[in-house]
């Protein structure tokens, strides 16, 4: 099973690609999608668009896991990074992809054990699972990464308990 994790922004996207095979995690690739500040809103959401269908069609995932936003004090960032997330989740859906969220608790659970954990002990155990020699660069990449883990964990233990 191949899982593409995006860890959403406007500014910046991570994805991370792994594939699942016979209960291990390997790491296919990672990256960022970016737009510049100075673009209007619209021609931003339109390059998302575009990049993500781009990375659907290279990658061509079987299913798509997506940080769930959390609501900060800061509205306007949290009402562009959700306008960023559904564009994300129209061009997954448009392709008949599934498509998952997870808290950034569940994630951070997931990969440490731990939905406290800070972001170097996520990025270790990024590294280990997926047998890397060093932390995917930049953060935002390592993110993703963490999500297509956690979902791929989820997708394992719900076929477990079946």
């Amino acid at each position: 099973m191949r899982i593409l994790g995006l860890d959403p922004g406007t500014a910046i996207i991570g994805f991370g690609v792994i594939d699942h095979i016979r209960g291990k995690d390997y790491c296919v690739d990672w990256g960022t999608i970016t737009t510049p500040k100075e673009e209007p809103a619209c021609q931003r959401l339109l390059d998302i668009y575009t990049d993500i269908n781009s990375i659907l069609t290279e990658y061509m995932p079987d299913q798509v896991a997506i940080e769930r936003l959390f609501y900060g004090r800061n509205t306007t960032t949290a009402i562009e990074v959700a306008k960023a997330c559904g564009v994300l989740t129209l061009a997954v859906y448009s392709r008949g992809l599934p498509i998952t969220e997870y808290t950034p608790m569940e994630v951070k659970s997931s990969v440490t054990g731990y939905g406290k954990a800070e972001k170097q002990q996520v990025q270790y155990m990024i590294t280990n699972i997926l047998g890397l020699s060093s932390v995917p660069k930049p953060d935002d990449a390592a993110d993703a990464l963490a999500i297509a883990i956690c979902h791929s964990h989820s997708s394992r233990m719900k076929e477990l308990m079946k």
